[in-house]
This record gives C-alpha cells, structure tokens and sequence, in this order.
C-alpha cells in the first residue's frame, strides 16, 4: 500500500518550537510508521530527524494499547513509554490540545524498565546542593507527586524516615544534612534524639537522627501508567511492540514556506 503523507505543524521541544512540521505516516496494511520532528540547535539552526518505526509482528490490532489510530499523520511523536517520555507526552498534549499526539514503545507494556523497578521513593530534597536545579525540582516534585496522586487516586504512603548517626563521628554529618534541608526548604525536617528514635522506631538505636516526614514511597509505575490514561484521555494514541528502528536527516522547508503555520508559538 502506499503511504500519504500529510504536513502538520511544529513540535514542540524544551522551551522552543520546531517550524518544520512533523508528519507521521500509517500504511493502511502493515501500519508502518515514519515521523520527521525537527530540532532547532541552539545556534537556531534548524535540521529535521525522521524516526522510523516498524512493528515487531504483522497485526496492527495487537500493536494498540487501549488506542485506535486516530489519524493517517500525527504531529508528535514520543518514542518510549518509561514515566519521563509519558510525563512528557501528558504535558505536550495538555499544553498544545490542537495537536495530534502519538507514543510509540517497543516493549508489550508501559513502564516496563526502570519505570517499574526502583525503590519507589518520593524524596523530600535533603542530600542536594541548595540552589542546585536538583534541590529546587526535588523539593518542587514531591509536593506535586502528593497533589497528582491524591487527585488521581493513586496510593502512597507518608511514612517518613530517619537519617540516624549511631556513632558520635557522625553527629556533625547529620546536622550538616540538616542545615542542607533546611536551606532546600524541605518540609517538616527536624532533629531528634536517642529518645524519640525509640518512640518512632522501637528497634532503632541512635544518638541522634533527621526526622523526614515528608518523605514517601509510592508505585511509581503505577503513576506512568495513570500519565498514560492522561495522555489518551486527552486524545493521544498509544502504540506498543513498535520500536524507532533508524533516524535520518531529511530537508528543511523552504524559504517563504507555509509549513508549520500551525506550530504553538
């Protein structure tokens, strides 16, 4: 079968957007996909990358994830379904509804790598440098994650830990910790003593520890997958066992073009 191949308008990537319009193409029998998304460099040079993708096996009806292909062409394409490319999909959509949206995985399930296999904690932001981007998206991100999860209904645990020195060398460290959290801004963050270990923890010895009750733990596949759910709600198409096969360089538009007239500004 022949492929169509219809332009659409920019991507967009970080803080820009791309003026060379996308287009993903479906062939009608194999389901074949290409997508070209340009990149701006940040000397504004613009180039554009096609991302080629084939299924792993010829049904196209085993390939969809709880999605029917909306579109012959879709304007974006995410390749990988881990949390950061859901994540990232769920905000492009949200942010530029007028755009046609499309996930690509290679794997059977969502989240199926690091996504899914972590020590599934929601860390309150003690241990980074402050003022360091890592300190401030920490501290930001765990109140957020809050926010989505009791608004989803996404379960966690508040359970808080204790960073415990149970040797006297190691007091000084602790209060250094402390004063890192305090000038992070994390939430709630306290010293306690020998005592209050015991009264939290009855089989934890100390000479004195961090209290971090803003400290959780949660299923973290279990939230990509509810950025998923975000993500096709909205309208975007999941695909999965697709896997981005090559990337090649194809032409920018031409001077006084038209293309991308449609891109977010």
């Amino acid at each position: 079968a022949g492929k169509e191949q219809a332009s659409r308008s920019g991507v967009a990537l970080g803080a820009g957007v791309c003026r060379r319009p996308p287009v993903l193409s479906v062939c009608p029998r194999c389901a074949r996909l290409s997508a070209a998304v340009m990149i701006r460099s940040a000397r504004s040079i613009a180039a554009s990358v096609a991302f080629l993708t084939r299924p792993k096996h010829k049904s196209t009806v085993q390939c969809i994830l709880n999605s029917t292909i909306r579109h012959s062409s879709y304007d974006v394409a995410v390749v990988g379904a881990g949390i950061v490319g859901l994540a990232t999909a769920r905000e492009l959509i949200l942010r530029h509804p007028s755009l046609s949206f499309i996930i690509l995985e290679k794997e059977k399930e969502l989240a199926s790598h690091q996504s899914g296999h972590n020590s599934g904690v929601i860390h309150s932001g003690i241990y980074y440098k402050p003022g360091s981007l890592k300190a401030k998206l920490c501290v930001r991100g765990a109140t957020l994650a809050y926010e989505y999860c009791d608004k989803k209904g996404v379960p966690y645990k508040r359970c808080g830990k204790l960073i415990v020195a149970v040797e006297q060398e190691e007091v000084p460290r602790l209060r250094a910790l402390y004063q890192r959290g305090q000038e992070n801004s994390v939430r709630d963050l306290r010293m306690i003593d020998a005592k209050e270990i015991r009264e939290r923890e009855p089989y934890c010895r100390g000479l004195m520890a961090l209290d971090s009750p803003y400290t959780g733990i949660v299923d973290w596949r279990l939230v990509a997958l509810t950025y998923a759910k975000d993500f096709q709600d909205a309208g975007g198409t999941v695909l999965t066992e697709f896997e981005a096969a090559d990337i090649a360089m194809v032409a920018e538009s031409p001077a006084g073009s038209e293309e991308g007239s449609r891109a977010p500004a």
